[in-house]
């Protein structure tokens, strides 16, 4: 497929505002951001929500509405919501602002597993906020919880209002998982499978476990599926390439890695779409428009979102 889908992850709830000035955290920024983004080639916007007060990760809808409807007036991009939101929220929070906003997309996280940020607070000095070390700390005791119940929750409150998945995997179990809704019927295609990496608790940024994601997903899914790959960290660019290399898409953000280069803080999202563009468009993959990738994906338009 020379086609390629660029996601870009806007601000997230993995990286806290000490962590670098650039993050964006009030819906102003986060508007901007996404629109810069679109701009400099990504194809689908995945969003979190922030309190523009003091930077924490938010489910509130009062927040989303700070940005949705200027992400949808400044550009064309497909808006993927987060019902992952933070591991610390519950799930009817995490699900309120999808809920309300009814988004062409939304991610969903296929198996409970343990969520470690807490080797992050050996590399930052000065806290910007005070819940931020703490939070950091706390996570190796945290669990994430995605139970078939909640994943049967998720699928159906949002597929009633007609969006479809992106389905985030940090773990081949997590593609049996799927594998398991889809033999019940309660996920029909075309899939997006985002295959995780480099998050501690889940699958290590590591070139073999690429490969197996591939092979089993080929298996389990045949040609009814297409896959992404996004690495939290350094080996963000690196992952991203090889996904380009074996016929797959690409994630890159802000949420995901800090940096555009080794001890280089990035300026934006867009400079990270920007670097990963380039790359994917050396190796001969086009990247599509979000007109294409609403094809491509049997999404129901941006004129019937709730926002």
């Amino acid at each position: 497929m020379s086609q390629i889908i660029i996601s870009c992850a806007i601000t997230g709830s993995i990286h806290t505002p000490s962590m670098s000035p650039h993050l964006p955290i009030t819906g102003q920024d986060i508007a901007q951001a996404a629109i810069e983004a679109s701009k400099a080639g990504a194809t689908i916007l995945h969003l979190h929500a922030r309190d523009p007060v003091n930077g924490r990760p938010s489910a509130d809808p009062a927040h989303w509405a700070g940005f949705l409807p200027a992400i949808k007036a400044g550009c064309a991009g497909v808006v993927n919501m987060t019902t992952g939101g933070s591991a610390v929220m519950t799930l009817d929070q995490r699900l309120a602002a999808p809920m309300r906003f009814a988004p062409e997309m939304c991610s969903l996280n296929m198996g409970t597993m343990n969520f470690a940020l807490y080797p992050m607070v050996a590399r930052i000095t000065d806290w910007k906020f005070d819940w931020e070390k703490p939070f950091l700390e706390g996570t190796d005791d945290l669990v994430f919880k995605n139970t078939p119940r909640d994943i049967a929750h998720v699928l159906a409150e949002m597929g009633a209002r007609s969006a479809r998945f992106e389905f985030e995997c940090y773990d081949v179990s997590h593609l049996y998982m799927l594998k398991h809704f889809v033999d019940r019927g309660a996920v029909t295609g075309p899939l997006y499978i985002q295959f995780v990496f480099g998050v501690l608790g889940g699958m290590a940024a590591d070139p073999d476990m690429l490969v197996l994601m591939k092979r089993t997903a080929d298996r389990l899914f045949g040609d009814q599926y297409l896959f992404s790959v996004l690495a939290a960290g350094r080996q963000q660019i690196p992952m991203a390439s090889m996904a380009a290399a074996m016929g797959g898409h690409v994630r890159v953000g802000l949420e995901d890695n800090l940096y555009i280069a080794k001890g280089v803080l990035a300026t934006s999202n867009a400079q990270q779409v920007a670097q990963i563009r380039a790359i994917v468009e050396g190796m001969g993959r086009k990247v599509a428009t979000p007109a294409e990738a609403r094809a491509m994906l049997g999404l129901k338009g941006a004129e019937e979102v709730g926002f």
